[in-house]
């Protein structure tokens, strides 16, 4: 049974946004949000009547807006407006961005400061709600007067344009796809295209689908950093709760408690209390630093998404308490590319620490495992490229980790003379995601192999370190001898990207907690 979820226009949770973007569920919009975007688009059309000049009712746009244009023109308008903007280039988001973007227009909408229609945004969920995801090209937006392009190619479905992807993955022109919702084509009232295309809906989808993805990355290093302390018996002593409580950060405890919790009944730990080991490298010890610090990262730019996702980002907005309809800047995504640009840093720093990890792990001299985890070492070279890999994508993370915001290029001869560069800022992140989850991966399957190497001790992890170390080998098996590792790397990158793990970990996560 598929479960309904009612959006609430300014409430929409972190929660709702994940499941959005997971897809599986039917959206309807709050009852009470009518009566505001019916007042709104009622207002619009007293300007129209009233033959008042307003900038994106009855004018041009950008550099052209001093042009009135006349009454019969207005739904030309409009329309030339969604067309004219449609030059978007590269490959087609992914659906579960574009379910965002749907969802997030039609809140955005709902909000009653547009001046459309109800039917606008119905007919969006109701895309939705058929699996029905327009085809937006990926590249071609900078962040400011909304995410012009890709939101044009929305909008072209909606006025029978453009091309769209069925439920059943057949890719049909934009009238196909509303006769399949069972809606024709809208003509586009006043203001209407305006408010299709202004927004930061794109760049929004992008980096809450970055932020999902670096959660489950997050949660799951938390768990190979684990496996690895438990690899090279390492101390747990540095995550004691009064260490992280002297210092006070909220992510630091968070992480320290959480690897306490997964650690909770290993046999290992008290095994070597008395070893003589002072302190582990920090890619050991500073797990919850480090990682704490990557969860306040990400628990920040959760905070500014879930508002972005809320708000109203179009240009001009109406207010029906008065009647006035005000021209503004909310279209400029700043506050989006600045949370991008931070979850890219914690990806970024999830997979340094990670990749530093493995690196510890294959050195004897520091993890006391035999070289590169692998028996009969020379004949085989068991996880040193494997490791090589690993070193490969964090160093690339690293160039993409370079903020996004601090760039802009002036566009519109100059009226748009600074802009946020968000939807690459947001864009970038699924491939520093992807990056992130090979090298969390492997350190895993690291860990794990270091784990069996030390098994004639008898002794085992935690419940539910031990329960994970099964989960992983049943994806990738012992390494006894060198084979042909690419689709273990495969099967661990998707080990970690989706983050099934003990709620320890999940619950600490921004869209969970």
């Amino acid at each position: 049974m598929t479960v309904t979820l009612t959006l609430d226009p300014g409430h929409v949770s972190l929660a709702q946004l994940r499941a959005i973007h997971a897809g599986g569920l039917r959206l309807v919009l709050d009852a009470a949000t009518a009566a505001p975007m019916q007042a709104a688009q009622a207002a619009v059309q007293r300007i129209v009547d009233h033959d008042e000049v307003v900038y994106g009712i009855n004018t041009g746009f950008g550099k052209l807006a001093s042009t009135k244009i006349g009454h019969d023109h207005l739904a030309e308008l409009q329309r030339n407006l969604v067309l004219s903007h449609s030059v978007g280039t590269g490959e087609p988001l992914a659906p579960a961005v574009v379910r965002l973007v749907l969802a997030t227009k039609a809140v955005s909408l709902a909000r009653g400061h547009s001046g459309v229609r109800p039917a606008l945004a119905e007919a969006l969920l109701a895309l939705f709600n058929a699996g029905v995801t327009p085809v937006i090209p990926a590249k071609g937006s900078v962040g400011a007067s909304g995410d012009l392009a890709p939101l044009a190619h929305l909008a072209c479905v909606l006025i029978g344009e453009g091309a769209a992807q069925l439920a059943d993955g057949r890719t049909v022109p934009g009238s196909e796809a509303m006769r399949a919702v069972g809606l024709e084509p809208f003509v586009l009232g006043p203001k209407e295209g305006l408010a299709l295309l202004n927004g930061t809906q794109v760049s929004t989808a992008l980096a809450l689908s970055g932020l999902f993805g670096a959660e489950n990355v997050f949660a799951s290093a938390l768990m190979s950093g684990a496996l690895s302390l438990e690899a090279i018996q390492g101390s747990i002593k540095p995550f004691d709760a009064r260490i992280h409580a002297a210092r006070g950060q909220p992510g630091q405890i968070a992480v320290a408690g959480a690897v306490r919790a997964l650690l909770e009944g290993s046999e290992i730990v008290p095994s070597h209390a008395d070893c003589g080991r002072v302190q582990d490298p920090y890619s050991i010890r500073c797990i919850p630093q480090v990682m704490g610090a990557c969860l306040d990262n990400l628990a920040h730019a959760a905070r500014v998404l879930v508002i972005e996702a809320n708000a109203a980002s179009d240009n001009p907005l109406v207010f029906t308490d008065t009647g006035e309809v005000i021209s503004g800047g909310n279209f400029h995504a700043e506050p989006v590319a600045f949370a991008a640009d931070i979850v890219a840093l914690a990806v970024s720093e999830i997979g340094a620490i990670a990749e530093r990890r493995i690196a510890l792990l294959l050195d004897t001299g520091l993890s006391g495992l035999p070289p590169f985890l692998v028996r009969d070492g020379g004949l085989n070279s068991g996880f040193m490229i494997a490791q090589v890999t690993a070193a490969a994508l964090a160093s690339e993370n690293k160039s993409l980790a370079h903020p996004a915001s601090v760039d802009s290029l002036p566009t519109s001869a100059n009226q748009e003379d600074h802009v946020s560069m968000a939807t690459f800022a947001a864009r970038r992140l699924a491939d520093m995601v992807n990056n992130t989850a090979v090298v969390v991966g492997i350190e895993a399957m690291a860990a794990a192999q270091g784990i069996e190497l030390k098994r004639d001790n008898g002794l085992k992890s935690s419940p539910l370190v031990e329960a994970e170390f099964a989960r992983i080998r049943q994806q990738v098996a012992f390494v006894e001898r060198d084979r042909y590792l690419a689709p273990d790397l495969e099967a661990m990158r998707l080990w970690a990207l989706k983050a099934d793990l003990p709620d320890a970990l999940v619950n600490i996560l921004p869209s969970h907690a």
